[in-house]
C-alpha cells in the first residue's frame, strides 16, 4: 500500500510510527469524506469518535450565551477534533462544520484505546497537539483582554498554518472575513483597516482576497505580545 493511500501519513499524532505501525492504524480508522457546509460533530452526540483531519478544513463552534455563533478555532491538515471527548470521557460539546470539501480518519474511542495502549507515542503526541493549542489560546485571550485588536489580528494571522516560500510564511484566512472579525471580536471593517496597516508597516502582503504573506515574523510576534 503506497504511503500517500494512508489517511494517516500526514497527521503528527501518528507520525512517530514506522509505516508498518501506521498501516495497523490505518485499519482501525473508517475514512470519511464531508462535503463544504457538512455538520460531522453536533453537541451531545451519543457516537463516541475522534475525527482526524487528513486534507480539508472545519470550524469549530458553539451558541454563546445570547444564542450567536461563537467560534473557537478552524481545523485544518493534521489537526484533531474530539480529543477532549475521549480525554474526559464527555459528548462532545462544539459543533464541527466542513468549510470546504473534506477527507478526515474516524476512531472509535473503543478502538483508539487499544491504539493508545499499544503505541504510547500517540499519546504523548495527542497531548502535544493539546498543549500547542493552549498556548495559541492564551496568545489570542492576551491579545484580546489587552483590547488592542491589531494585536489580536498578528495572534491569529501567527497561529494558522502555512508554508515557507522564499523566506517568508504564506497563510490562508479559512473564513470569509466576517467570521474572522467575529472570532476576533471586532468588525470586518476593522479587520481589514488593521491589516492594510500591517501590510503598510511592511510586516505581512496581502495577495488576493484571503492568501496573507508574513515578511517579517519576528516583527508580527512583537505586535502580538501585548506590553
Amino acid at each position: 500500500m503506497p504511503e500517500d493511500d494512508l489517511c494517516v501519513t500526514r497527521v503528527p499524532i501518528f507520525q512517530g510510527l514506522t509505516f508498518q505501525e501506521q498501516v495497523r492504524v490505518a485499519d482501525f480508522a473508517r475514512p470519511v469524506l464531508a462535503e463544504k457546509g457538512e455538520i460531522v460533530q453536533f453537541p451531545g452526540q451519543p457516537v463516541s469518535r475522534l475525527l482526524v483531519m487528513h486534507s480539508g478544513q472545519l470550524k469549530v463552534s458553539r451558541a454563546a450565551a445570547n444564542g450567536q455563533e461563537q467560534i473557537l478555532r478552524t481545523v485544518s491538515d493534521g489537526d484533531v477534533v474530539g480529543e477532549r471527548a475521549f480525554l474526559t470521557g464527555r459528548r462532545p460539546s462544539d459543533l464541527a462544520v466542513a468549510l470546504e470539501d473534506s477527507r478526515m480518519c474516524v476512531f472509535d474511542h473503543a478502538d483508539l484505546a487499544i491504539l493508545l495502549r499499544d503505541y504510547p507515542d500517540i499519546s504523548r503526541r495527542m497531548l502535544h497537539t493539546l498543549s500547542d493549542r493552549l498556548s495559541s489560546v492564551e496568545r489570542l485571550l492576551a491579545a484580546i483582554t489587552s483590547s488592542d485588536v491589531t494585536a489580536r489580528v498578528a495572534a491569529y494571522l501567527l497561529d494558522l498554518p502555512g508554508s515557507i516560500r522564499d523566506g517568508a510564511a504564506t497563510v490562508r484566512l479559512p473564513m470569509a472575513k466576517q467570521e474572522v472579525a467575529s472570532y476576533l471580536g471586532t468588525t470586518p471593517e476593522t479587520l481589514s483597516r488593521r491589516l492594510a496597516a500591517l501590510a503598510a508597516s511592511g510586516l505581512i502582503e496581502l495577495d488576493g482576497r484571503r492568501n496573507v504573506r508574513i515578511l517579517d515574523v519576528d516583527a508580527l510576534e512583537d505586535v502580538a505580545t501585548p506590553r
